[in-house]
């Protein structure tokens, strides 16, 4: 069943309508026509069944046929990501919502070769970066949207002071230790698995020493990828997968 998408404010009253890009797609790429079946999701964690009623030129009416409530995950992970050069950024937001990612925090850290954007520019970007977000719900079947950050340095997001239950970061430095010791550690104090979490991952090279002990004395915990040096996009899909494992598994 097709899948599209429609923001939370828009699907409030039905019947739902679909305009721009959704309803160009259902009419002159899919072709789809009336009494056919869709699947619309609102990316805060509402799926809504419909057919096909009317549509024109540009616009979708449908009819909801079947409401559907999914429950957010157990754990809310916060990907904490260091801008990498090129469009790859757009690979690792696709793969974070596959993997079920709460949250994506863009990071302009010093190895990353970046341009001073103005602030209009930076939304800009994220905003390009939310619709490659969307796209992945549509593509996967999630009922939510992760949450895309306006880019900001490693510096400007401690000064937040934002709390996570398990703050962790990929890291190169011999003090690492493998991220199920920290959850079996997590699950031996508390009897139960963390909640939030957050991940940091560095650009080509990683962190430089400076931003790792910053990151550290905020109370982030080094974990190790293994013996192997990943690039960056394989850092972040490799520890959301390894996050997900640990928090889903039976303890």
């Amino acid at each position: 069943m097709p899948r599209f998408f429609l923001p939370p404010a828009q699907c409030a009253n039905p019947p739902l309508f679909l305009t721009g890009r959704e309803a160009h797609h259902t009419i002159h790429v899919l072709r789809l026509r009336r009494g056919d079946e869709i699947t619309v999701l609102n990316g805060a964690g509402v799926e809504f069944r419909c057919e096909v009623q009317e549509y024109d030129r540009d616009k979708v009416k449908l009819a909801v046929t079947k409401t559907i409530s999914v429950p957010p995950l157990l754990c809310q992970i916060t990907l904490l990501q260091a801008l990498p050069k090129g469009k790859i950024i757009e690979s690792i937001i696709q793969k974070a919502t596959e993997l079920g990612a709460f949250r994506i925090v863009p990071l302009l850290s010093e190895r990353v070769v970046a341009v001073q954007l103005e602030a209009k520019a930076l939304r800009n970007k994220t905003d390009k970066w939310r619709l490659v977000a969307i796209e992945a719900i549509k593509q996967c079947g999630s009922a939510w949207l992760p949450q895309i950050d306006l880019p900001v340095t490693p510096a400007q997001f401690l000064a937040r002071q934002e709390k996570f239950e398990l703050p962790l970061i990929a890291s190169l430095q011999s003090d690492s230790r493998h991220p199920r010791e920290y959850f079996r550690a997590f699950h031996a104090k508390f009897g139960r698995m963390p909640r939030s979490i957050s991940i940091w991952i560095g650009p080509e090279g990683d962190f430089t020493p400076e931003e790792v002990a910053s990151v550290t004395s905020a109370g982030a915990s080094p974990i190790s990828l293994g013996r192997l040096v990943l690039r960056t996009e394989t850092a972040a899909i490799y520890c959301l997968s390894i996050l997900n494992y640990e928090v889903h598994s039976p303890q």
